[in-house]
């Protein structure tokens, strides 16, 4: 068995997970502090955003120094020292590679704009360009007068594309992974890494820059050189791969191809995005839910591909806010949502707060956002005669800071992450949600989740079996069997909060897991509810 299989991750994003010096900002020792809080959830690796040299323009996804830590988050010594201390509790440290792009303010970019042609050669620059948008807003590419040439930015245009066709850049880029995993590194994240093949020429129409860049014509052999040449595929690694496609993560993960352990896909988290436009609000479309899943965990499972499966992450609003219910079904929706995730053929991943049932931050004012995002689509949409109020809500529902506020320990001030006034407002709940509140609770949202994760290394059915969906004939319920050899378990998860009728799927089983105690009734399922029987 793929020893990364009965795994859990647990993913911390620095600047909001636990501040040790009262200037607001988590930090390396923050996150030191509660290593053993971490491994009392039972997880087995901690991926944490990146802390290297960077400007922040994007929160540290626009690397100046790949291995240096910025000094906002602490130490090198401070690094080797968090690395350490989770080893010896049995956790290993995953770090984030941004290797698509850099910040302009790598030495490598800066000896690009006085002209260094070796250096303008690790990067895209073109005397002419076609009409593309990049994913923050406005043009993918940046004009620079003194070299009378534009450079591709797929993001901000302080971020600049790196350009892998030089093997140069690829021997720039494995040096940083030989670095971190001389320190004692366990795995490594990819940052949208399918994205760093571009197309052969760029005399290409106009449109979004994602569509032309996406599982690029070398990506599966620079992941196969980057993960072989760097003796890194023994350990955990995963790629963030944005608007890929079932057949491209077939490859990146079947282990015959020596690419990648897992990977990340988004299509599930689409299903509210009214025309496909992330800023324009709908419902999820639950049957088309069930089908995404049903469509890429039958298809991994039966052609040896492998996901990493999660709801929430630093990009994503919280997933109780997204798809359950923050009131009268806070702690069931939650709960229920987990359930069906860490039942799942895949390797769970678990964002910080998410086994508290933290929620969207519900932000009232444009000057409460910090990320360059949604201040960048605030403006578009008012450009576009949406009123202020409208595009507040779509940014109370869409924007990434939703899932980068503080992580809520207490109900003393700045919820216990910080001394000082946190860099980003808290929302008004962590009164009442928050890890105090909850390790005293039997039944709170957090320990529910540390039965999650048991469950996953307690039953080789969860870590190694098949899967196959189940047509409840009711598109608010969820349901899937999981199966290896004799032993079955079948997973049944209501996403709605009304009760719901269904045909019998499952009986005479053993209920290894609920979010409701008792009467178990598998034809009418109670509000959010969700069951796991073993047969």
């Amino acid at each position: 068995m793929n020893k990364y299989k009965n795994s859990t991750v647990y993913q911390i994003y620095v600047k909001s997970f636990c501040d040790s010096n009262g200037d607001g900002i988590g930090d390396l020792n923050g996150i030191r502090s509660k290593l053993k809080y971490i491994k009392s959830l039972g997880v087995d690796y901690i991926w944490v955003t990146p802390f290297f040299c960077s400007p922040m323009v994007d929160n540290g996804y626009d690397v100046s120094d790949y291995k240096n830590v910025n000094p906002m988050f602490g130490s090198m010594a401070d690094c080797e020292a968090m690395i350490n201390e989770a080893e010896k509790l049995g956790i290993g440290f995953m770090f984030d590679m941004v290797f698509n792009h850099t910040s302009s303010e790598h030495e490598w970019f800066k000896k690009a704009l006085e002209g260094d042609k070796k250096y303008m050669d690790y990067y895209i620059f073109r005397d002419e360009v076609p009409e593309w948008t990049a994913s923050f807003g406005g043009s993918a590419w940046e004009f620079v007068p003194s070299l009378n040439k534009w450079y591709l930015h797929l993001f901000d245009p302080k971020q600049p594309d790196l350009n892998w066709e030089n093997p140069e850049v690829r021997e720039e880029l494995k040096n940083v992974v030989r670095f971190w995993k001389g320190k004692g590194v366990k795995g490594f994240r990819f940052d949208v890494l399918n994205l760093i093949s571009k197309p052969e020429s760029f005399n290409l129409p106009s449109g979004s820059a994602h569509t032309f860049c996406k599982d690029g014509r070398h990506v599966h052999e620079f992941i196969r050189e980057l993960v072989t040449d760097t003796g890194i595929e023994n350990l955990i690694t995963v790629g963030e791969m944005a608007s890929t496609t079932l057949e491209n993560c077939i490859k990146y993960t079947n282990p015959e191809n020596h690419e990648l352990s897992m990977c990340f896909s988004f299509h599930h988290l689409k299903v509210d995005y009214k025309d496909g436009n992330k800023w324009a609000l709908m419902p999820a479309d639950l049957k088309k839910l069930r089908n995404l899943f049903k469509e890429w965990q039958e298809e991994m499972s039966i052609n040896g591909g492998w996901n990493a499966v999660f709801w929430c992450n630093h990009d994503q609003p919280r997933i109780v806010s997204r798809f359950g219910d923050e009131g009268k079904y806070w702690k069931h929706s939650a709960k229920m949502l987990g359930t069906f995730i860490h039942m799942l053929r895949g390797t769970p991943y678990i964002f910080q707060g998410e086994e508290i049932g933290m929620t969207n931050a519900h932000f009232k004012e444009i000057s409460d956002y910090k990320d360059v995002e949604a201040i960048n689509y605030f403006n578009i949409m008012l450009e576009n005669g949406i009123s202020e109020r409208d595009a507040l809500k779509v940014l109370s529902e869409r924007a990434r800071d939703n899932g980068r506020t503080p992580m809520q320990w207490n109900a003393e001030k700045n919820a216990g992450f910080s001394d000082g006034e946190a860099w980003i407002k808290i929302p008004e709940n962590y009164i009442n949600i928050n890890v105090e509140v909850e390790e005293k609770d039997e039944d709170s949202i957090l320990n529910y989740y540390r039965k999650l994760v048991k469950l996953r290394k307690d039953f080789a059915v969860i870590s190694d079996g098949d899967i196959k969906f189940i047509d409840t004939e009711n598109e608010k319920v969820i349901a899937y069997r999981r199966t290896l050899g004799n032993e079955v378990l079948t997973v049944i998860c209501n996403f709605s909060s009304n009760s719901e009728h269904v045909k019998n799927i499952a009986h005479n089983g053993k209920v290894l897991i609920s979010n409701y105690e008792t009467n178990h009734n598998f034809e009418i399922l109670r509000p959010y509810e969700t069951v796991v029987v073993k047969f």
